[in-house]
Parts: structure tokens; sequence; C-alpha cells
């Protein structure tokens, strides 16, 4: 999946979520290990140990594949990746910190594990101004009337087809347009248009991959406040502080209900139309309609 370029830019979202981890765990951080991690083709999971209220978690997050040289099926490229299997007991707090690496592959293990450490502190701390819906659809969610302007950053495949079956008219800025279908390329902008592109939305739909190259904090600060933005996928997790400062009103996910089904199947190279329904379900964490109304003002 393609997402704007751009360069490395200061991860305000990751460091936030780190510190809120950190605030909201406290001494229980330092007893939760690292059970059991799965680069996959297209995500990456890992799984935590029982955390402070005995219950196992596991986090997700896309898998970078360009981060990876060469032929993934070679053994000479695969002596760049990190070997998940030697992570196993090592400190869910210092893998974490890899969400902030530079390497493609170690972010992602980052990622993933601060996504799991999320889910526990959701547990321990839900955020007031957000609702928790489980089984919803972020696209449902995202509330787009027929005469709004949609922009959708990254070929989210479902999202298209969704949009495409409604007869609404939108726009998508694509690094790689050959993600793109045929019947899509009208509606292609290139990356590059991002921020004249953005501005112009009145419903933003961004995949949550972009977090893996940092463009996510641009993008956001290209959106109009008054815009309707949705942040959706697998890599996005369930601390929306970070988010919904930078005006997120929509977070859309999922919540990993069996962590060894979901990582036996991503290792199989399995993808959302595998594992949804099965061992994890969409969760989405929407802006209560008080606060939406606050930070608009």
């Amino acid at each position: 999946m393609g997402t704007v370029s751009s360069a490395i830019l200061p991860v305000g979202i990751l460091t936030e979520m780190i510190a809120g981890v950190t605030d909201i765990l406290g001494d229980d951080l330092d007893r939760i290990t690292v059970e059991r991690a799965v680069l996959g083709l297209f995500f990456t999971g890992v799984k935590l140990s029982a955390g402070p209220d005995g219950i196992e978690t596991a986090g997700s997050c896309a898998t970078p594949r360009e981060a990876i040289a060469g032929d993934v099926c070679c053994p000479i490229s695969a002596e760049a990746v990190p070997f998940p299997g030697r992570l196993k007991g090592r400190p869910a707090a210092e893998l974490m910190q890899d969400a902030l690496s530079e390497d493609g592959l170690r972010r992602a293990l980052g990622i993933a594990t601060l996504n799991a450490l999320a889910e526990v502190c959701w547990r321990r701390r839900p955020h007031p101004g957000v609702d928790l819906l489980t089984g919803a659809d972020a696209f449902e969610a995202s509330e787009i009337n027929a005469d709004q302007r949609v922009v959708i950053v990254g070929a989210f495949g479902p999202l298209l087809k969704r949009l495409k079956r409604r007869g609404q008219a939108f726009l998508v800025l694509e690094q790689n347009p050959a993600m793109l279908r045929p019947e899509e390329m009208p509606f292609y902008r290139p990356a590059e248009m991002a921020p004249e592109i953005v501005p112009e939305a009145d419903v933003l739909l961004i995949t949550g991959a972009t977090l893996l190259n940092d463009t996510l904090e641009d993008l956001l600060a290209w959106a109009r406040p008054e815009a309707r933005v949705t942040v959706v996928g697998p890599t996005v997790g369930m601390l929306p502080d970070p988010f919904l400062a930078r005006g997120v009103d929509v977070l859309g996910s999922v919540h990993i209900t069996d962590p060894d089904a979901f990582l036996d199947l991503i290792a199989e190279g399995g993808a959302a139309p595998h594992f949804l329904g099965k061992s994890a379900e969409k969760i989405v964490l929407a802006r209560k309609c008080d606060a939406r109304q606050a930070q608009v003002a």
C-alpha cells in the first residue's frame, strides 16, 4: 500500500503514544514481555505476556515490504530482517521504542508492540471523549454525505469500492498508481499534490500505514479544522489522545481476539479478509459529538 512520501519528520504521534503507555501502565509496564512476534508478508504482529489484568494481548502493524531489500524469499536479503524468534522474553517497554526507528521493519515491530500495549491502557483508562464501538465500521462512522468532497490517502481498496458503489465523488492520493485499478485512475492524484488536495476535503480518509513513513503529521496539519478526519487500518492503536489533538474524529482498527491464531495466519501471508471475523474484529474509536464541537470551536 503506497503512502505519501516525505522527508523524515518528528514522529510526534508515536512519541506521544509511548509517553502515554509509560504514564498509564507505570511500574506494571516493566513486567510485560514479548511472547511471540511475526513479520508477515502483509502484516506484522506481536503478542505480549499477560498484563496487569491477566489478559494476553496482541497488536498489529502493516509490514513495509519496501523496507526489505531485494526478493523477500532470498536468504541474502533475509539477513537484514530482525528475526522475531529472538524477541521472545524481550521487555515490551524496550521493543515499543523501535516504533521510532528509521528501519522500516523494526518500526513495524515497535508499532505492533505499542498497539498491543495501547489495548492494555484502554482497559485501564478508557478515554472519556471517545466512544469505543466494537464490530463497527470506520467508513460508516465517518458519516459521509453525498455532497461532500472526499479525499483518500492511500489506495485502500475496500474504501474505494464502497465509494464507487455509492457513486460518491472522491480523489485518492497515492504514491504508486499501479495500486489502483484502471477504472479508478480518473480519481487518482499524485501523492506530491497532497498539500493542495488535502485542504479541499470535507471528509479525509487516511490509511494508518502513514504512521510508518512519518507522513501522517503533515496530512493532519493540512486538513481544515472543520473537515471530518478518519485514520483507518490495523496499524492504528487504541491510544486516541495524539490523534484527537491533531483533529482526527474516527480511528478504525482491529481488536485481536485470538492472538496465536492471528499470528499463525499473518505468518502464512494472511490479510484482513482472512482474519476479520475469525481471529480479529473491527473496532472504531469515535470522538464524541460534544468533544468534536469543542475541537472545531
